[in-house]
């Protein structure tokens, strides 16, 4: 089973950024090397998250414009969104699921404190 999404450059904006959930992006390209060994990792954690957060890929060479407009210089990286902004990114294939595990905890767990303070400060 794969909970992989294959996000494109028209329907982008409703899968990525208007999400109701955090959704991580992994811009890759076909010939990238250390793109095809990150990809059973996000595969894997696409279905630890499911119903968390979306995982899905972004192949650059496709979509150099949103790849452009969210400053990806290298591949692979990992951008997580959520709420319509990107809010952290990780470069390079960090050698297995555990660094990329422990990134969007990071990542999940501040954007969600975020969104309890903003709420409270509006209340």
């Amino acid at each position: 089973m794969n909970n992989m999404k294959h996000f494109d450059g028209p329907e982008f904006e409703a899968d990525v950024l208007k999400a109701s959930e955090p959704v991580v992006v992994d811009f890759y390209a076909d010939w990238c090397g250390p793109c095809r060994m990150m990809t059973p990792v996000v595969e894997q954690l696409a279905l630890e998250y499911a119903g968390k957060v979306t995982m899905g890929k972004l192949d650059v060479d496709a979509n150099q414009d949103i790849a452009i407009r969210y400053g990806v210089m290298g591949i692979p990286t990992l951008g997580l969104f959520r709420d319509g902004k990107l809010l952290g990114r990780r470069g390079g294939y960090p050698g297995g699921a555990a660094p990329i595990k422990a990134w969007i905890e990071k990542n999940v767990k501040a954007a969600e404190s975020a969104a309890v303070a903003e709420k409270a400060a509006t209340n």
